[in-house]
């Protein structure tokens, strides 16, 4: 109730009565239960906004999830479905449900997904490949209704707007069931080997953010979809090496410079099934970035990404011709970012909200469906992250966003007339993860800063909170309770890049700091476009660089040029040289660690997965004289192996800029690598291809090079299993000690 400090833990694990300043370990990082407290996966609002759920794991598995629901009205919480006991055997993927899921990073077993009805009357989920329907009306026993059962997977299934029928994609086509009669409809019956209706794409899943291929209009009239032929695409093979077995997949992999899909956009209408296709313009070697629908269903709108990704056009479609016409277009001569903040407004037909970056920071504008600019919401030389709810009574919208500081992302609410100040709404210095009513009445706020794991609290829309959802004190009860003696807060400065912006670092002294003493440092990077590693927050890697620092290291991160949250002039440095600039900004980094007094310049190492591992070897190999050691991990090697999406973004094409892939080839700098390496790849990498890795080793080999190499059967690029990733870090420890921490002679 509003007002009431209730407080509730989705677990409470008391840890006996040891309260001694323990020592952490490797395998406690990544036991159970987790390190970091009770994190709730996929919360969500009812869309009433009276209910929050949630995904939680089994106190004896915590990878086996159910669905909880919070109560919000009486403050309670309750199980609302049981896995097991729906299904208790451990299911078993097929393949493609295994690529989607790799794909979307949806970890665990058990419920891992879940979608609201728009009516808020009940929750559909899959399981072991079938679909299912909780009803929040029905009787305890009558809850749950099996709404499919074959031997195919069916994925990416949701609720109607009007909450009439269930939609999903089986054997790569669109069905749909009838809930009030039960009957069950197939849409589309041309999906099978190269042809797939209503999926996304590789590219639109991994690069593009966009994780499905269909769409309802409002009114439930009709159905949008893609109609998607990957046969222009490579056939490549993928070798997949598992515990007792070896496979060799032959996928369309999209690799830099060749065709892509191609793809159409058709509305079906439910009624009749007529069929029309949107003309999605002269040039069919495009990217089809996002689909929506207006409030009153008359209007299909899609975005239209161009090839070269310097251009981004909003275009409107008439569902009943296709007739297709263009609203407004973004242009850059580097890369237009793409995003999710189009919203309409349902008060004023025709009007939307719109996200662009050509002032050099991600604003906020206010558009009508003729191409007309009503209003600039936003302004500033900082960037909006996500719109995240309009309040068309107030004439308000809320979104979050760094206009406070870089370090930190925060709530914000903003007139729809751009006329006023915004107003900050959260107001404790740290991160803030959002989730809101669609009513805009309420929120959830994951916060974490660097001393606070994340703790998620209710919230009304004026900052006051209303009730705690997990607290997550750092009391007895906490996992992390026995070693936070030992906890040391990373301190946050900066430095000057060579054309003079500002490049934020993090630094970790060790627990039993001596500044008469000289440590050995560890630098964890990414580098990478998209991704921020310095900032006012826990993050994924708070609790191991605590462990680095217990062992006796320093450890520093910077984030360079061509990283998130700053800007196009930030970001845009790298374009068509990548690791060029990264790499300068990273050295820059060490010099300065080299004149700190508690530094051993000759006992500095690094470590990063994906493009972290693509910028160890880079910055290893450009700077040989920066790095004793380095760990890299799941690495990029040669750009012209991998998509088409990012890689061009980045790139452009191998044809269009070979001097460009040559430099930002690690195969070109292999002779001036110096320090010692060691290079983990998981055997079934379906992102980063183990080729990346087999082709460094055999260039190595071939010059002689001496390096270390550890390959892991079954693992994809993220690796999930605890027991290996105990294993993983064990060995990069092992090797870090080693090179590390006996003293240079």
């Amino acid at each position: 109730m509003p007002g009431r400090d209730i407080r509730f833990l989705f677990a409470a694990l008391v840890l006996g009565g040891n309260v001694q300043a323990a020592e952490l370990t490797i395998e406690r990082l990544f036991g159970s239960p987790d390190i970091n407290g009770t994190q709730p996966v996929q919360l969500k609002f009812s869309p009433d906004g009276k209910r929050v759920t949630y995904l939680r794991g089994k106190d004896d598995d915590l990878r086996q999830q159910d669905l909880w629901e919070y109560h919000i009205g009486d403050a309670t919480n309750r199980m609302l479905v049981d896995s097991r006991m729906l299904v208790p055997d451990e299911e078993q993927l097929d393949e493609v449900e295994k690529a989607r899921r790799e794909r979307m990073r949806i970890a665990g077993k058990g419920i891992v997904e879940y979608t609201w009805a728009p009516d808020g009357n009940s929750i559909l989920f899959p399981l072991a490949g079938d679909l299912y329907l909780f009803r929040l009306d029905a009787d305890a026993g009558e809850a749950v209704s099996r709404l499919t059962d074959t031997e195919a997977f069916e994925t990416d299934a949701r609720v109607s707007e009007t909450g009439r029928y269930v939609s999903f994609v089986r054997n790569q086509n669109l069905f749909v069931v009838d809930l009030e009669s039960g009957k069950e409809r197939q849409l589309t019956t041309d999906g099978g080997d190269t042809i797939r209706n209503g999926m996304a794409e590789f590219i639109a899943m991994e690069e593009m953010d966009r994780d499905t291929g269909y769409w309802w209009s409002p009114d439930d009239r009709y159905l949008a979809f893609t109609r998607v032929d990957e046969s222009p695409v490579e056939l490549a093979k993928r070798y997949q090496v598992f515990e007792n077995s070896f496979r060799i997949t032959e996928e369309r992999y999209p690799f830099t410079g060749k065709d892509n899909v191609r793809i159409q956009l058709g509305t079906l209408e439910l009624e009749t099934g007529k069929r029309v296709w949107a003309d999605l313009g002269d040039n069919d070697d495009i990217y089809l970035a996002r689909v929506d629908w207006t409030p009153d269903s008359e209007t299909l709108v899609f975005q239209r990404q161009s090839r070269d990704q310097k251009r981004l056009d909003l275009m409107a479609a008439n569902p009943r011709d296709g007739e297709s016409r263009t609203v407004l277009t973004e242009t850059s001569e580097v890369w237009i970012n793409l995003h999710h903040n189009l919203k309409f407004l349902k008060q004023s037909p025709g009007e939307f909200i719109w996200a662009s970056e050509r002032s050099g920071y991600q604003h906020l504008y206010r558009y009508d469906l003729g191409g007309r600019q009503l209003a600039q919401i936003t302004s500033g030389d900082w960037m909006v992250d996500r719109l995240l709810a309009i309040d068309e009574d107030r004439g308000v919208l809320f979104f979050d966003g760094f206009a406070d500081s870089v370090l930190e992302k925060h709530l914000y609410e903003a007139p729809l007339t751009g006329d006023e100040p915004l107003r900050k709404v959260s107001d404790e210095a740290g991160w803030h993860g959002i989730v809101m009513t669609r009513s805009a009445s309420a929120y959830i706020d994951s916060f974490s800063s660097r001393n606070v794991p994340t703790r998620v609290s209710l919230h009304a829309t004026n900052g006051e909170r209303l009730t705690w959802l997990v607290e997550n004190p750092m009391d007895e009860s906490h996992p992390y309770f026995p070693y936070r003696e030992r906890h040391r807060v990373p301190e946050i400065g900066t430095l000057e890049a060579d054309d003079g912006q500002t490049l934020y670092y993090s630094l970790l002294k060790p627990f039993d700091f001596d500044p008469a003493k000289r440590y050995p440092v560890i630098v964890y990077t990414y580098g990478g476009p998209g991704a921020q590693v310095v900032n006012h927050q826990w993050g994924r890697d708070a609790v191991f660089h605590q462990y680095l620092q217990q062992q006796g290291y320093v450890v520093f991160a910077l984030d360079n040029r061509g990283s998130a949250n700053r800007g196009t002039a930030f970001e845009f440095p790298i374009y068509r040289q990548m690791s060029r600039v990264e790499v300068r900004d990273q050295e820059r980094g060490v010099n300065y660690l080299k004149s700190l007094p508690f530094v051993d310049p000759d006992r500095i190492g690094i470590y990063g997965w994906s493009y972290g591992g693509y910028m160890t070897l880079m910055a290893m190999m450009q700077a040989p004289d920066a790095f004793a050691a380095g760990v890299s991990g799941a690495p990029v090697t040669d750009w012209a192996l991998y998509d088409t999406h990012y890689t061009e973004r980045y790139m452009s094409t191998r044809a269009e800029n070979p001097d460009g892939y040559t430099l930002s080839n690690v195969l070109s700098h292999v002779e001036s690598l110096r320090g010692g390496l060691l290079i983990i790849h998981g055997m079934a990498d379906d992102n980063v291809l183990l080729n990346h890795s087999t082709l460094l080793f055999r260039e190595m080999q071939k010059k002689r090079i001496p390096f270390e190499s550890m390959l892991y059967p079954n693992e994809t690029h993220g690796f999930r299993d605890p027991d290996i990733n105990v294993h993983r870090t064990e060995l990069m420890m092992r090797f870090f000690d080693r090179h590390l921490k006996a003293p240079k002679r």
